[in-house]
Parts: structure tokens; sequence; C-alpha cells
């Protein structure tokens, strides 16, 4: 029997359990997946911290999967074609990914890329489409700088790869011991904490022989962030933030969300695009623990530190 994480009462991952359940068989449009790892992101334990409109408890955790598939439904095809029994594929946005097998639609599932471990595969769509919509959001275009708050973060260094794919400079804002991280995918560095960072950006500007932040980009929510963003950016057209939808509404500029249906159509019109850049090699994903699926909350408990150093995978 299967075994998935449920959310029996609104709260903490302390109060979630981990359950047998019966895996539906696969009707048409639907297949079954053995899930070789799940992905850990923090809408897990988000959305499932306080009552949500129109959502009834109890909630199977988790949006994204990598696995292989055990049962197809009849006449049934994935985003990205055929499908057979055997096929190693990932889902997202899925109901319940913390799961030793699942049931899933096809229309959110796609082949996994060779190039990515399960792990890896596993946290690609989450943080890649959201990067994706926050570039879209501002309109970047080839041969700009944007200014990216928390750039060594999951969606960071997805935005940096996409954006280096672009044509697209970045400035990213990280710790001095993450500095690396920022460099490796192309990005230009600058520390943030000290109440100076529109200062640091205008000094690695300098350096670099930039001559303006074209927009910004803010997946860290902090007041500063949002101050420099706004010093640095004339248009705050081309601000957006999935961290401070407050601040985007106090300040006149764009926040972005998957609840969102535009952007959750966005997301899902990328899909293709990020696997196939995963494929060629252009997109990786940076994987820094991986825990059994028994021990989810500690792999949540790790993530809201802040700092983990990477993607986390729940392996069942």
């Amino acid at each position: 029997m299967a075994e998935h994480w449920v959310a029996h009462e609104w709260g903490s991952p302390e109060g979630w359990r981990l359950e047998p359940f019966d895996v539906a068989a696969p009707d048409a449009g639907e297949l079954t997946i053995r899930v070789h790892a799940a992905g850990v992101n923090p809408a897990d334990a988000k959305h499932v911290a306080t009552a949500r409109a129109g959502v009834e408890l109890p909630v199977p955790i988790g949006y994204e999967i990598s696995g292989v598939v055990t049962a197809v439904g009849p006449g049934t095809e994935i985003v990205t074609g055929p499908v057979a029994v055997g096929d190693e594929v990932i889902a997202f946005r899925v109901r319940g990914g913390y799961a030793s097998e699942l049931t899933v639609p096809a229309q959110k599932v796609l082949r996994k890329p060779r190039a990515l471990s399960h792990a890896q595969a596993a946290n690609l769509l989450l943080a890649g489409t959201t990067a994706a919509a926050m570039l879209h959001a501002v309109g970047a275009m080839r041969g700009e700088t944007l200014l990216l708050h928390a750039a060594s973060g999951a969606v960071g260094v997805s935005v940096l790869q996409q954006a280096a794919m672009q044509g697209i400079r970045i400035i990213g804002t990280a710790s001095r011991a993450r500095f690396d991280e920022v460099r490796r995918f192309g990005g230009i560095p600058v520390e943030y904490g000290d109440g100076m960072l529109a200062s640091h950006v205008r000094e690695a500007m300098a350096h670099a022989g930039v001559g303006a932040i074209d927009a910004a980009l803010d997946a860290a929510g902090t007041t500063e962030a949002t101050d420099a963003s706004i010093a640095l950016v004339p248009d705050r057209r081309r601000i957006v933030t999935i961290a401070a939808p407050g601040s985007a509404a106090e300040h006149g500029f764009l926040a972005s969300s998957g609840s969102d249906p535009a952007t959750a159509r966005y997301r899902d019109a990328v899909r293709t695009r990020l696997v196939e850049a995963a494929e060629r090699g252009e997109l990786i994903v940076p994987v820094a623990h991986e825990y059994p699926l028994a021990q989810a909350p500690q792999a949540l408990a790790l993530l809201a530190e802040g700092h983990p150093g990477g993607k986390i995978a729940l392996i069942p």
C-alpha cells in the first residue's frame, strides 16, 4: 500500500501525518506514477498554515514529483506526447506529491529530462516556472540589466540561468557566502543587509559598465529589497515580487502568484521549454539535501531556516 503526507488540521508540518492510502487506478486522461523524488517548496507548508477559502481538510501535501509510470489510463498522452509504463516522467502542480505513488491528470505530466536525477527533476518546474513568469512580467529583453533579489535561492538560480539563455545581465543580491553560487550562473553578486543595498548595486553597475537597471525581480520580500528596487528602477511596472504582495500594493508595482489564473496559464505554457532546456543541459537544479519521505517535517524545518544551500528532495 502507498503512503502519503496529509494535513488533517491547519498549521505547521509537525501536525501532519504520514498515512497509508489506496492509489486510484488511472482513468482516461490519467496515469499512475511511482514517486522516486518529491520536490520540497515553501508553498507546501504555506498553503496549509491557515485555512483557505474553497479548500477542505484533509489536504494531501506536495506539488511536484519525479518518477516512473506504473499505469496509464485508456487513450492517454502527457504534455510532451505518448507515454507508456516504465517511462520516467515529472509532474507539476499535482495534489499530494509527498507520496510513494500517485495517480495524476496527464496534463500535469511531462517527460523527465535525462540530464537530471530524479531529485533534481522533482525540483525543476515550480521554481523554474516561477522564474520564467517573473522575467515575463517585467518584459525582460536581450541586452537589458536586471536587479534580482535573493539570487542564490531556488527561484533566483533559475532566473540567473534563464536570463543567461536570453542574453540578459543580472545583478543579484546574496549573502557574501553565496557569491560564488551567483557567479556560477552568470550573475554579478552584491551583498544585502546593511541598509546600503542601492549604493552597493550602483557600485556594481559602475564596475560592470552598466548605465541603468531596467527592471527588478524580488524573491526576497524584504523592505530593503523593495526600497532598492524603487530607488533604481524608474518604471514601477517593471518591478515584480513573489514575496511581498503587500509592498507591491502599497507602492504600485507588480506581484506574481501562481494563484492568479493568467500567471498560472503562463507557467503551464513554459513547462515544455524548461524541460527541453534541462534536457540540453542548459538548466540545472542544484540539490543540497535529500531526506527520506518519513522525514518531511525535518526537510521543511531546514527550508524554513532560509538558507538550505540548494533544493531539497524527499525520497520514498
